[in-house]
């Protein structure tokens, strides 16, 4: 099983594809909490160069209450992760399948939610 839904965008910097990728998970009730520029940090902590790679930490705060509720320890495994990375021809964007992150935890009712926020981050990506 993949654990990220991914799609390449063409043609495009990482900071427009930044733009687009907030303006989509705005659109479906997303916030982004948190953003590490993983490039610069290697930058700064090892001196080693690389493409351009983000992390941006995605929350839909509806979603996110319904999973601790259910689980509290399962803030461990939030907020969903999406990733952008410059390639040969554009920026990837890669979200995490919240489905095969949630597998480490057997309760039904969360696996359902899971699948709730994997169809909306599909949206997401294919709307970028």
């Amino acid at each position: 099983m993949s654990y990220t839904i991914d799609r390449l965008i063409p043609g495009v910097s990482i900071d427009e594809a930044d733009e687009r990728t907030r303006s989509a998970l705005a659109g479906k009730g997303f916030g982004v909490l948190t953003e590490i520029d993983v490039a610069a940090t290697m930058k700064k902590k090892l001196d080693r160069d690389m493409a351009p790679y983000r992390i941006l930490g995605a929350c839909n705060p509806g979603m996110a209450w319904e999973a601790v509720g259910m689980e509290p320890r399962v803030g461990a495994m939030l907020p969903c992760n999406v990733i952008l990375r410059a390639v040969e021809g554009g920026v990837e964007v890669s979200a995490i399948d919240p489905v095969a992150s949630m597998q480490a935890i057997d309760n039904d009712k969360l696996t359902a939610v899971a699948g709730e926020v994997r169809d909306m981050l599909k949206s997401v990506v294919a709307a970028i």
